[in-house]
């Protein structure tokens, strides 16, 4: 069996900030930096037979730190969701122009549906199971461990699929920044082992 470790990037200053980011370019803020430190200590004592990362670079900068970088391969099916003319934007901002609008239930305009985020989720999920399966195969293992870096929405919505919800059900799975989940199997049900799992600086 395999399991997917989804690694959340660290904080941005437009994370932090709670503004829309897909496509633009944020580098962590040294608080990000740090706590990227901290989810490298913890995944250390995790062996790991695929590593799997956005082309972002906030991604690939958590995976660096975090002690992955020369083994990550880019998917491009872990890009965040593209928010099209709401990119750089808060909900507070945009429910001002347009009250009660949700990246969940409304159109994203310019960019992609929720929809069309879970057809890449479903994608990156069927890329670490076969990885997975490889070396298991490989290594006469029972688990193999895959690890994602990635973003909030397109992590959420792995998430969603992997239990076999929906996309839009992954408005249900908060993801702080800096975080790490687990999503493994109970017999031959998929299920969320561990979710949201924090780190705090300094500690």
């Amino acid at each position: 069996m395999t399991q997917l470790w989804l690694i959340r990037h660290g904080e941005t200053e437009w994370s932090a900030a709670g503004r829309h980011t897909s496509r633009t370019d944020v580098p962590l803020t040294e608080h990000g930096r740090e706590i990227a430190a901290k989810v490298g200590q913890f995944l250390a004592a995790t062996k790991f037979a695929a590593v799997l990362r956005s082309p972002m670079g906030r991604a690939r900068e958590t995976c660096e730190i975090a002690g992955y970088g020369s083994v990550a391969v880019v998917d491009d099916g872990l890009r965040e969701w593209d928010y099209g003319v709401y990119e750089g934007r808060t909900s507070k901002e945009i429910q001002a122009e347009i009250p009660g609008w949700s990246v969940w239930d409304d159109p994203i305009i310019g960019g992609e549906t929720v929809e069309h985020v879970g057809e890449r989720a479903d994608g990156v999920i069927a890329r670490a199971l076969a990885a997975g399966s490889d070396a298991v195969g490989a290594q006469a293992e029972d688990v193999a461990n895959v690890a994602l870096f990635a973003h909030a929405h397109i992590l959420r919505i792995l998430a969603a699929r992997w239990v076999g919800l929906e996309a839009r059900g992954g408005s249900l799975f908060a993801l702080g920044t800096g975080s790490v989940s687990v999503l493994g199997w109970e017999r031959e049900t998929r299920v969320i082992q561990r979710w949201n799992r924090g780190f705090e600086a300094g500690s």
